[in-house]
């Protein structure tokens, strides 16, 4: 399968909604708990330094998507933070890795010097592997920092990678 990254459309923000509204609403990873529509999905992907959407070549399909935008304003501005959602029947194809690599890329060229990930939950094994994998540095746990849909907490990881 392969897969090609491009900035987002308006066109695409349906299947972007699906994608992004299903990890919301697992309640395991986003720290969103409202889902997107099509107006308020415009408004925040349309708000970010970038969003990439990942297309499989052969058939058209997206498959996943991320966001790129800056962790922090000011003398922290140089420090951005991202989010990466891949469709769940296409997990575990190396989607997310070629988004991560995607968004590494494109945060050097828009000027970042360092993606940070403030809030890695501890139960995301797959993320927690690959950003292990491309060399992303772990800086601790912070303990129950991630509230679960379910009512309970989670540990999350912060991690960051020198740009």
């Amino acid at each position: 399968m392969s897969i090609a990254v491009r900035e987002f459309t308006p066109e695409d923000i349906r299947t972007m909604l699906t994608i992004w509204n299903e990890v919301v609403d697992t309640g395991m990873a986003f720290p969103q708990m409202e889902p997107l529509d099509e107006k308020s999905g415009l408004e925040f992907f349309g708000g970010q330094s970038f969003t990439g959407v990942a297309i499989e070549e052969a058939t058209g399909k997206m498959v996943g998507l991320y966001i790129l935008h800056p962790n922090n304003v000011g003398r922290c501005g140089h420090i951005c933070n991202s989010s990466y959602a891949v469709k769940s029947e296409e997990r575990g194809k190396r989607i997310g890795e070629i988004l991560v690599k995607h968004c590494i890329a494109k945060a050097r060229e828009i000027g970042f010097q360092i993606l940070q990930f403030n809030a890695v939950v501890s139960t995301n094994t797959a993320a927690l592997q690959l950003y292990a994998k491309l060399g992303f540095v772990q800086l601790g746990v912070i303990p129950k920092g991630f509230f679960m849909k379910d009512g309970t907490y989670e540990d999350i990881i912060p991690h960051y990678y020198l740009l």
